[in-house]
């Protein structure tokens, strides 16, 4: 038993969604239910019931849950109170869509870890490292982008992405069968269309052009139910809950995967920065991003 695995147990039981849970800790759906079904077995207990459909809490759950986050605090305590007496510098890190509340925790024994509270593009955040504004920074990179800025990137982990439907079929979809939006507005949209175009080209799959922020929110809800075909949902729409007229499908042939990357810069020597790296890096579950049924774009630092 390893306190990830309780932390991540404490993320499902206040999600009740494996999904978003995942989502939250930035690690891939199918790793947190291997590391949950691994708690489980070494606690000697069943946490959850799950279906298709639903997650709910079992007895034993939700009389372990209590007990489970007074330990998550008193671990995180005696870090607190280690790093004040080592007095470790604190370390800058920035976000591009969800706050990584969760991961920091982790590093607390190592490193005192403030989170920007500006959330930014990834082609934005990397940028503020690269310049020293920010110490690290959870976002996607390719190579080149690494290479121009001067930034190494360790592997954080990796969002499996679905497409969004009309009608109720919820079974696979080939992603050449799928279509998927770029958004005028380059600025915010840099990386993602990047991606999404090489996607398409690489696939088969439909481009299409929107504006106005169409690739989030309503907008892209409306553009599926315009689109005909399921449209490939961005890592930051892959918890926005679906209206009821809409379905969540898979994309198969291949499976798609957006990376997570930590990055710093390349001549970083200060031990604190260092050790962030090592603690949010060395607690992530493998999101199987070398799957022979997985693509990643060219460029990615992870594609073999």
């Amino acid at each position: 038993m390893e306190l990830r695995q309780l932390r991540y147990f404490v993320a499902v039981a206040e999600e009740l969604n494996f999904g978003r849970a995942a989502a939250r800790l930035l690690i891939a759906g199918p790793s947190l239910s291997q590391q949950i079904k691994a708690l489980e077995r070494d606690l000697g207990v069943r946490l959850f019931d799950r279906d298709r459909r639903s997650v709910a809490l079992t007895p034993a759950g939700a009389d372990l849950l209590p007990y489970t986050r007074a330990l998550l605090e008193e671990a995180d305590g005696l870090q607190r109170r280690a790093l004040r007496l080592s007095g470790s510098e604190p370390v800058r890190l920035g976000y591009v869509s969800r706050p990584p509340a969760n991961l920091v925790a982790g590093t607390s024994a190592v490193a005192e870890v403030h989170v920007d509270a500006w959330a930014a593009p990834s082609h934005t955040q990397a940028a503020r490292v690269a310049e020293g504004s920010l110490d690290l920074a959870v976002c996607w990179v390719r190579t080149e982008d690494l290479d121009r800025l001067g930034l190494s990137a360790r592997l954080l982990g990796a969002d499996r992405l679905y497409a969004v439907s009309t009608g109720k079929d919820t079974g696979e979809v080939a992603a050449g069968d799928t279509a998927v939006l770029l958004d005028d507005d380059t600025t915010s949209w840099s990386s993602w269309n990047a991606y999404a175009a090489e996607m398409a080209r690489s696939t088969g799959a439909r481009a299409l052009r929107v504006s106005g922020g169409g690739v989030t929110g309503p907008a892209f809800f409306d553009h599926v139910r315009r689109c005909g075909r399921p449209v490939v949902n961005s890592p930051k729409g892959q918890t926005d809950p679906l209206p009821s007229d809409l379905v969540q499908r898979p994309v198969v042939a291949p499976r798609l995967l957006w990376t997570w990357s930590l990055v710093r810069r390349r001549d970083e020597d200060r031990p604190a920065v260092l050790a962030a790296v090592e603690a949010l890096c060395g607690a992530a579950a493998d999101p199987g991003v070398h799957d022979p049924d997985v693509w990643l774009p060219e460029g990615d630092p992870y594609r073999i």
